[in-house]
């Protein structure tokens, strides 16, 4: 698929890497996944974040405060600018969730990005 600005991505493998680094609770590497000025929203986040600086604050006193999480990809459907991305959460405790994204893209950088979560039985 070709996106707008970008050369032919693989947005299966391009999910797959970005969801392994929400794993690892890499802050660093999550960031580096965004545009300068995107905007990220999620069930904390009502009004949303704008930028990087604003996410890279978030994710850190999340992951502070967040047990260890394994996210496995479930499927990726690509959509004009992007893709949107079903994958489950298995949290240490025994918790398991699952989520969907939206994710709009410039090139390989997230411009946009709305989490959708829900707890599994």
């Amino acid at each position: 698929m070709t996106l707008a600005g970008a050369t032919k991505l693989d947005l299966e493998a391009y999910n797959a890497r970005w969801l392994k680094a929400w794993t690892d609770k890499d802050v660093e590497a999550l960031v580096g996944f965004y545009a300068p000025a995107c905007v990220y929203k999620d069930p904390q986040t009502a009004g949303g974040l704008q930028g990087r600086e604003a996410l890279r604050a978030y994710l850190t006193g999340l992951f502070a405060a967040t047990p260890a999480m394994t996210y496995t990809p479930d499927e990726v459907w690509p959509i004009a600018g992007g893709y949107c991305g079903r994958w489950y959460c298995d949290i240490e405790g025994g918790q398991r969730m699952r989520g969907f994204d939206l994710v709009l893209l410039d090139g390989e950088l997230i411009t946009l990005n709305e989490v959708y979560v829900h707890p599994l039985p």
